[in-house]
């Protein structure tokens, strides 16, 4: 397996972003930071170990317009935050079109972002 996507510029999110559930709909968790490869959440509660998740986020492109994301991720690990009852969960993208991930990328590689 080709760990590549562990070597993504990853960009720090300053402001909320919600992170949608597809399957649900419910809001499982805010961003913390992105990369084209995959993402961190901060969460209430932890997600089912190892499991497959249908996600959508909406980010602004470069005039300010929302853009909505759908991603189809893998929750690869787990763990408390230095805040009580948050939980970091770290995502890989296992299914992301290229249209999004072209967007993606343009985000994370715009002026002014903050990296990980």
């Amino acid at each position: 397996m080709n760990n590549e996507y562990r070597r993504a510029r990853r960009r720090k999110v300053g402001y909320n972003v919600e992170v949608f559930d597809t399957m649900t709909e419910a809001v499982i968790g805010r961003l913390s930071n992105l990369s084209e490869t995959g993402m961190l959440l901060i969460m209430h509660e932890p997600l089912m170990n190892d499991a497959l998740y249908q996600l959508r986020l909406s980010l602004p492109d470069q005039l300010g317009v929302a853009q909505t994301i759908d991603v189809g991720a893998h929750e690869l690990w787990a763990d408390e935050a230095a805040a009580p009852g948050q939980v970091w969960i770290g995502f890989r993208f296992i299914d992301v079109s290229p249209a999004h991930v072209a967007f993606i990328r343009e985000w994370v590689d715009a002026p002014g972002g903050h990296y990980v």
